[in-house]
């Protein structure tokens, strides 16, 4: 089977279907485990474990960092990495001759449906995957169909470590915002991820904001809300925070996106949106 990786530039000759997938990402692994192809897996990265229940296969490398050597131990006739920060990785990968296939970084909702299609296809279950990516569309339509007005203003702050950004509307995050019944403060910026300016966020009058961290690197919403003046400033802002627990994890753009809309539209429900 022959594909083609666009972003690298290379063509695949691929078992058909491959039967040993490395994946370095967390949303491809729930994806294949969400497929019935779980058994396929023979390498994956520390983070996957947290979407799919019972992940046997080793972790063989992060989402930055893999040892080339690692991965060919484990044999693998197709390796994932996504575009962005990780595609760097994908290309050290290809020159070890290694078979890596770069799933875009989604941009909106229908480019996590984009992904799961790609992946059938990859995987050679392909009706299985779109009949997937129809049943993930529906639910996200269903709740934008329950959609209370006003909706709340809603700020998102996303913590990579030390790495502060906050989401435009070019990211599935602002998707996330709006199948919950919210309004991303910056979704007319034509961006996907930028450090935040604290000002606009101000002017922008959030009813609510969305603080993700990742274990690793803890924050604390209500001292970075003090150390700006926001309880002077928004002082009816209310505080929801993400983790990256599945179902919670506004960053993770795997099949469980729908159960993140479902808890983040639960914790919209009630809020005071401002006049």
């Amino acid at each position: 089977m022959h594909i083609t990786c666009e972003m690298l530039k290379t063509e695949l000759d691929l078992p058909a279907p491959p039967r040993r997938v490395v994946s370095l990402v967390s949303a491809a692994t729930e994806t294949i485990a969400t497929l019935g192809c779980k058994e396929r897996l023979v390498g994956v990265s520390p983070y996957c474990g947290r979407y799919v229940t019972n992940l046997d296969a080793p972790v063989v490398g992060d989402y930055l960092k893999a040892a080339p050597e690692r991965l060919h131990a484990v044999a693998p006739d197709l390796v994932l990495v996504t575009s962005g920060v990780q595609l760097a990785l994908g290309r050290k990968l290809m020159a070890a001759g290694l078979p890596v296939f770069v799933l875009p970084l989604p941009c909106s909702r229908f480019g996590i449906w984009q992904n799961t299609v790609t992946l059938g296809a990859l995987l050679q279950v392909l009706p299985a995957a779109r009949s997937l990516a129809e049943r993930l569309d529906t639910e996200c339509q269903r709740r934008v169909s329950t959609a209370t007005s006003p909706r709340p203003r809603v700020y998102v702050e996303l913590w990579f470590g030390k790495y502060l950004r906050t989401v435009g509307g070019l990211s599935f995050i602002h998707d996330l915002i709006a199948v919950a019944g919210g309004e991303n403060i910056f979704g007319s910026e034509p961006v996907s991820y930028v450090e935040p300016d604290f000002g606009a966020v101000v002017r922008g009058q959030p009813d609510v904001a969305v603080f993700f961290s990742e274990p690793e690197y803890p924050i604390d919403s209500q001292v970075l809300i003090r150390e700006r003046g926001w309880h002077r400033t928004l002082p009816a802002l209310r505080v929801i925070e993400s983790s990256v627990d599945r179902g919670r994890n506004v960053i993770h753009d795997g099949p469980s996106f729908v159960e993140t809309a479902a808890w983040l539209q639960q914790q919209l429900q009630g809020t005071r949106v401002q006049p």
